[in-house]
């Protein structure tokens, strides 16, 4: 059926398939601390968010309750400074604590293994190549031995513009390398750069040789090794025999004995893997360690110079609060990943009396997720509740010639609801509806049948999922009820250029409202972007019961009420990165915050695309198409279609839209 838009919302409840219908405790019970449950605030938001007394979400930048920030109260003095949502909220403080709490994970397995050498975090800028985070992880990094990694050349290049007055910060390159971009990290480093291009392919070595000898330049090297452990979890392909990039072990051995034989045995520095993005099980990450660890002490002992090991990407985020191996999860802890590496490595090293090499990391994705919040509000919702009387709709009837079978046994179902088991009617009712809508489609039933049939379904079907809502088990026949029947609602927001990884990969992020969770949330729905694309939906959340359910616990809304916020958390890794135009919706405002010692402050402000800018970006002049509607304007005013007041408007409304928001306001 279509469905109708409402302003107000109210009635239907929620499940998950074969569970009780509506989580928690009754609605007489609600509070915050029961909302904080619902949505697993205190599981995925690792001590970074909490829900407040007030019902509001709060983040807490250091961990700290009392250094708190109230995200509905930052929306609301957003909006009074002109900035509406949607809006990217960046913590500083955050990514501060984040890459701290991986640098001191390594530290303590560091101390515990009594392990002979040091420990350094990279930033792969790939991950958020946005230069305000680039640079606020560059200023956390500086004290720490932070280095980046660049990814190709055009990173290559940013990350040596931003560097420049920190020439001592590692840089470590990977990624396909032409001609240009070797002999661009061999003059870096006759510049006096801490650079490390990492051989990817053969071929990428004999370029660093010949431009070596060109510049005279004695270069640190590294090289990637394939190893036959693979990752576990979305990215598990990444490593393996088929990995995308690296030496095979019989091609690394080649590559010593070439350095060697030009006595460059030294130049080779540094050994790297990479088995993939979000790990979610520490096996795979045990596996791949103890294999690495043992290649770097067999090449130490045939003589090459290697003084660093890179264990490259892999630490997960939990996503969805479950802490298991799920694809959106981990089932380990950051202060268990560095115990294993650093154990590991020594172990290896020892048994072979080696020297324990410093070793580097490639966690960006744990460094920057907890960073970001997108905060949108709603605009509108659709319903499926239906009103229905029998009489009423045998009313409607009057005048057809013969009502066919499968409406009267639809009606029948109606009235037998009370009486009969509720499975059983509403089984009857879904093949008394297959059956009519075949009749109409073979021209033996109207339209105004077809309409009644309808009605009566679904409302019946809403009559079955109130009465779900006091069963404590939910027979398979109805498990489908809560998705059927959920509300659509509609968000301020492009999946596609702001969650590119909902729509693309099926990743879960946490969603939740950042405000109103001191009132019980009697509505069940799913999300629905601005764009005209039926992929533009969000249908998955992280559930505390399972890995995923396909339904949002959400408050009524009111057309014309207060803005209701939502906001998805965790999304400060590769979104801003991988987001896309669809229908020129362009990037978000983003908002840098920190704690200061009076509360919350406002560092930056970074307006999000106009219309202009955005078509720009698909080679179309935002000042041709004005001149070109001034021109139609005026030909319509000759001609009187308009008048001279209408076109002023109208030339007024077209030159404001281009220098305005992309999204709604």
């Amino acid at each position: 059926m279509s469905t109708r838009i409402r302003g107000r919302s109210e009635g239907l409840g929620s499940m998950s398939a074969r569970r009780a219908a509506v989580p928690g405790p009754p609605q007489d019970t609600w509070s915050p601390a029961i909302a904080e449950k619902l949505y697993g605030v205190n599981s995925w938001g690792k001590g970074y968010f909490a829900v407040n007394e007030k019902g509001n979400v709060e983040i807490r930048p250091t961990k700290d309750p009392l250094r708190s920030i109230d995200l509905h109260e930052m929306i609301v003095g957003l909006s009074e400074r002109g900035l509406d949502t949607p809006v990217l909220l960046r913590f500083t403080d955050v990514l501060s604590n984040s890459i701290n709490e991986i640098h001191q994970a390594f530290q303590l397995a560091i101390e515990d293994e009594e392990y002979q050498n040091q420990y350094s975090c990279l930033y792969p800028i790939k991950v958020n190549q946005q230069r305000a985070v680039v640079e606020a992880i560059r200023g956390i990094g500086e004290g720490l031995g932070l280095g980046l990694e660049a990814g190709s050349k055009a990173e290559l290049l940013a990350v040596l513009g931003l560097t420049v007055d920190q020439p001592e910060m590692l840089i470590v390159c990977n990624g396909f390398k032409d001609r240009e971009y070797v002999e661009t990290v061999i003059l870096a480093t006759k510049l006096g750069r801490n650079i490390i291009p990492v051989v990817e392919k053969f071929s990428d070595l004999e370029l660093l040789l010949e431009f070596a000898d060109k510049h005279h330049v004695h270069p640190q090297i590294g090289v990637r090794v394939k190893l036959s452990s693979r990752g576990a979890g979305r990215w598990k392909k990444s490593g393996g025999a088929r990995s995308k990039f690296g030496l095979f072990v019989s091609e690394l051995l080649e590559a010593f004995e070439l350095l060697k034989s030009r006595g460059m045995e030294d130049c080779f520095k540094l050994l790297h893997f990479h088995v993939g993005s979000q790990i979610c099980d520490i096996r795979a990450i045990k596996n791949a360690v103890t294999e690495f660890a043992h290649i770097y002490a067999e090449l130490r002992q045939l003589g090459a110079g290697l003084e660093m090991i890179d264990v490259g990407g892999g630490l997960g985020v939990d996503y969805d609060g479950s802490q298991s191996a799920s694809d959106s999860s981990m089932n380990y802890t950051v202060e268990q990943y560095a115990a294993d590496v650093i154990y590991r490595i020594k172990s290896a090293c020892d048994d072979a009396d080696v020297p324990h090499p410093m070793v580097l990391s490639e966690s960006g994705r744990a460094m920057v997720a907890y960073g970001s919040v997108l905060v949108f509000d709603v605009v509108d919702t659709a319903t499926y509740d239906v009103s229905c009387r029998v009489e009423e709709v045998e009313a409607t009837l009057e005048g057809e010639s013969e009502v066919p079978q499968p409406l009267l046994d639809l009606l029948q179902a109606v009235r037998d609801l009370e009486q009969r088991d509720v499975v059983e009617v509403y089984q009857d009712a879904v093949a008394a509806r297959d059956e009519l809508l075949s009749l109409f489609g073979l021209g033996y039933a109207s339209l105004k049948v077809r309409a009644a049939g309808d009605r009566l379904y679904w409302y019946l079907a809403s009559e079955v999922l109130k009465r779900m809502q006091n069963m404590e088990e939910i027979p398979g026949p109805l498990a489908d009820l809560p998705e059927r029947l959920s509300d659509v609602y509609f968000c301020n927001v492009s999946v596609f250029q702001s969650l590119p990884d909902s729509w693309a990969i099926d990743q879960l992020f946490p969603i939740c409202p950042i405000h109103r969770l001191d009132e019980p949330p009697t509505r069940r729905g799913v999300l629905a972007d601005l764009t005209c694309d039926s992929d533009g939906m969000i249908d998955r959340f992280p559930s505390m019961r399972r890995g995923d359910k396909q339904i949002l616990e959400l408050h009524p809304v009111e057309r014309n009420g207060p803005r209701y916020y939502l906001a998805a958390f965790l999304v400060g890794a590769y979104q801003e990165t991988l987001g896309a135009l669809h229908n020129l919706f362009g990037d978000t405002h983003a908002v840098h915050i920190s704690v200061g010692d009076d509360g919350a402050q406002i560092d930056d402000v970074i307006c999000g695309d106009t219309v202009s800018e955005v078509l720009s970006y698909v080679q179309i002049n935002a000042k041709e198409l004005s001149r070109s509607m001034r021109r139609d304007v005026e030909r319509a005013v000759r001609a009187g279609r308009m008048t001279p007041a209408q076109a002023g408007s109208l030339v007024k409304f077209f030159d404001s839209g281009l220098d305005g928001y992309t999204y709604l306001v």
